[in-house]
């Protein structure tokens, strides 16, 4: 008998041991969907800030009105960064470049003054900037706004495409995740069915048979979520050592959302799936149980 016995409890331990492995590997596709979304919006922040646009200076500006003008930028909330290039550094810069210095055959420097303005990664669209470039024409100093119009559209659009796509895999793996985490769960208690039913037929609550598979589910899942996350980290030091993509480099508050959305789902997921399983039984006749 008590052989039998352990041989039970060594099977439970096994389909838990099971179950929390199973789930652990759900979480970690569900951390590497939530990790490349958030890697794809870093990207698209930085690639959005790297648009500039060129404020072209008269020749005949004065310094107050210059100083104006920095001012009102670095006043305004589009600004990310903005920096003065006098006709010399634009000279320098030529030279640089192109490998000649236009002033040798022209006898005078026929570059302009300008303002570089590097923009806040939400006011980098087509609209945005359109409406900006509106407010800086009325410094009559200001003799053009450059900026390329058509690589703030291509930017924009492909920025849209790909979190679109991104989104639409996080909710059909997040669906699946669900499907197979329930139907974990329910393997992990069908063992304890006639359990259940003995403390239905006694008089316990609902509530009170559904608590303890709630908890020990609850912990389950966050086993499962530890493991996945040690798992995502392993993945992303191999990247990092066979590639020059070091995912490590991104924000702490970006590695600490992710850690917490896995931990968190989780949680909610084994919980919830746990409570459903459980009334599934306690809604059963005593007789069904035998064919299930």
């Amino acid at each position: 008998m008590t052989e039998e016995k352990e041989k039970k409890q060594f099977s439970i331990r096994n389909i838990h041991m099971t179950s929390t492995l199973s789930m652990s590997m759900v979480l970690f596709m569900i951390g590497m969907v939530v990790l490349l979304i958030f890697v794809a919006q870093e990207m698209s922040t930085r690639l959005r800030e790297n648009i500039s646009m060129s404020l072209i200076l008269r020749d005949e500006i004065s310094s107050t009105e210059l100083t104006r003008i920095q001012q009102y930028l670095d006043n305004s909330p589009f600004t990310k960064e903005s920096k003065f290039i006098s006709k010399d550094d634009a000279l320098n810069e030529h030279i640089a470049s192109l490998g000649e210095d236009p002033s040798k055959f022209l006898g005078f420097n026929p570059l302009m003054a300008s303002i570089e303005v590097k923009l806040v990664a939400g006011y980098a669209t087509v609209d945005s900037v359109e409406k900006i470039e509106s407010k800086l024409r009325k410094f009559t100093s200001i003799d053009r706004v450059a900026y390329q119009k058509d690589i703030v559209a291509l930017v924009n659009d492909n920025i849209a495409r790909i979190s679109v796509l991104l989104l639409g895999v996080a909710v059909v793996l997040l669906l699946i995740s669900i499907a197979l985490i329930n139907n974990t769960i329910k393997v992990s208690i069908y063992a304890n069915r006639f359990l259940i039913n003995t403390m239905k037929l006694v008089g316990a609550t609902p509530w009170f048979i559904r608590k303890p598979y709630m908890i020990r589910g609850m912990i389950n899942g966050f086993l499962a979520s530890v493991i996945s996350l040690s798992m995502l980290g392993l993945l992303m030091l191999y990247i990092a050592r066979e590639t020059d993509i070091n995912l490590f480099t991104l924000s702490t508050g970006t590695l600490v959302a992710v850690a917490v959305i896995v931990i968190v789902l989780g949680q909610l997921l084994t919980a919830i799936s746990s409570y459903l399983a459980v009334g599934r039984y306690l809604r059963m006749q005593t007789n069904d149980m035998y064919f299930v």
